[in-house]
This record gives structure tokens, sequence and C-alpha cells, in this order.
């Protein structure tokens, strides 16, 4: 399956790092990643940290990525929830948006100029990857979608990966509301739609083929590289299997057991 890593290494410029499961779990790093890192950027690729998870704003993210070893001024941090926040600027600027969201993100939402109300009638109900949750926050969203508000979500992930197991994520939220309301989001901004994709080829102005999508979720990560037409590698430092690989309909275009050994193929 690797066999043309090698070619496709020399055509890739930007690659786009999943971070739980593909360069650490918790705060652990996944082998010696900073020096694997550190080799990319020797290579000349641009290190994109591309994360669905919205329960930290991108600042929070630098800091933690700083304190692992992993961070450089060259790279950068383009979350779910950045990406929602450019959405809504570009297509919904100055609506009224109640957000079901943590208050690191919230403050993320702001500093994009985003509208955040606390009312029940507002334009927009998103619904992020909220670890604050509680449960006057989740009648509160429902509520706004009871009067008609536009129902968005940053990402669909199930589950989050941890150093101590999987816990709930925001798919699990809205399959509650869902059982519990009869609602599904219009819209889902993150991994594995297209919204970032796009985002990010305008940004770099750079064809598909200049990306390599790396992480450890098949319905995400390599989904969301096949549905943007990157380069796609799979990680199994993380969520998933060779067996589970093995079975989904969907393959990546390469398979390693971590990214450490993409030093392999230069």
């Amino acid at each position: 399956m690797n066999e043309n890593l090698k070619q496709a290494l020399k055509e890739i410029e930007y690659v786009l790092l999943d971070m739980d499961g593909t360069i650490y779990l918790g705060n652990n790093p996944i082998g010696d990643m900073p020096n694997t890192l550190k080799f990319l950027r020797e290579q000349g690729k641009k290190i994109i940290y591309l994360s669905n998870n919205t329960s930290k704003s991108a600042d929070t993210y630098v800091e933690k990525l700083a304190k692992l070893g992993f961070y450089d001024e060259k790279d950068e941090i383009y979350s779910a929830g950045v990406a929602t926040c450019e959405y809504l600027n570009k297509f919904y600027p100055g609506k009224k948006v109640y957000a079901m969201a943590t208050k690191s993100y919230k403050a993320e939402l702001l500093k994009y100029g985003i509208n955040l109300s606390e009312d029940e009638n507002c334009d927009i109900a998103l619904i992020t990857y909220d670890t604050e949750l509680n449960y006057k926050s989740l009648c509160a969203l429902v509520k706004n979608l009871d009067n008609g508000a536009l129902y968005i979500a940053t990402h669909p992930d199930n589950r989050c990966n941890t150093e101590d197991g999987f816990i709930p994520d925001i798919g699990s939220f809205i399959k509650m509301i869902e059982v519990s309301n009869g609602y599904t989001p219009s819209l889902v901004i993150g991994k594995p739609q297209t919204i970032m994709g796009d985002t990010l080829k305008e940004r770099f102005n750079a064809g598909s083929k200049k990306f390599l999508m790396v992480g450890d979720r098949l319905n995400t990560d390599i989904c969301f590289g096949l549905n943007n037409e990157f380069y796609s590698m799979l990680v199994l430092s993380g969520e998933t299997t060779m067996e589970e690989a093995q079975e989904y309909p969907r393959k990546p275009d390469f398979i390693l057991d971590s990214l450490n050994d993409i030093k392999n193929y230069f």
C-alpha cells in the first residue's frame, strides 16, 4: 500500500495533522514525535494541526503543543472551531447565535466577532464539543431549535480518544437531541465534510494533491482526505486497528503504525 508514498511526498507541501491519537494521547507524545515534526519541516513541509475538537480555542492548542515540544512559529492551527467561526462570518454575518460551548470556545467565537446570545429566539443554534455541558444549556439549545433556529454542528465525532480511554464527544450529544426532540443538524462544519478542505485550498492557493491528511480515524480523518481528494494516511497509533482498516469500505492511500515511520520514505 505504501509503495507510492515516497513519490507522493515529493508532491505534498502541506501536512494536515489530526492531534488526539495521531501525534499525542492525552498529554503524552506518541513516540519521538517532536523530532518527527522537526524532520518534516526540514523537508520543506508546512505543518497544519487540524482538529475537530471544539472544546478548546486555537490559543489553547498552541499552548499545549508548545509544552509538548511540538509547536513551531511556522506551523498553523486550523480546527473545526476556527472553520465554524469563518463560516458564520462569511455566510451568516451578524446573525444571533446560541452556542452550547465551553467558556474557552465561546471566547474564540467572540474573538471572531460572532454575535453570541442567550436568547431563546436566536437565528442559529450551534452545538459544539461542550466538556462543561450542563442541562440548562442543553435545554436552551433545544428551545432555540423549537423556535426555528438553524441547527449547525461544529463536527460529528461520537467519541474522543484520551489516555484514559474513550469519552463521549459531540456526536453523542447530537444523538441525544435527535432521540428526545427529533432534530438533526442541517450543517456539519468539520471533518469529514468538505468545508474545511475548501477553505484550506483557498487559503494556500493549492491543489488537492499538495495536501496530506494524517489521522487515526477512518470515518472523520480519512474520509475528510478522500472527500477533498487529498492524499490520506491512516496511523494505527490511536482509534483504528489494521483489521478495522481492512474491513472499512473506503481505503486510505497509506497506512503507517505511527507518523514517526514517515521518515523512512524520504
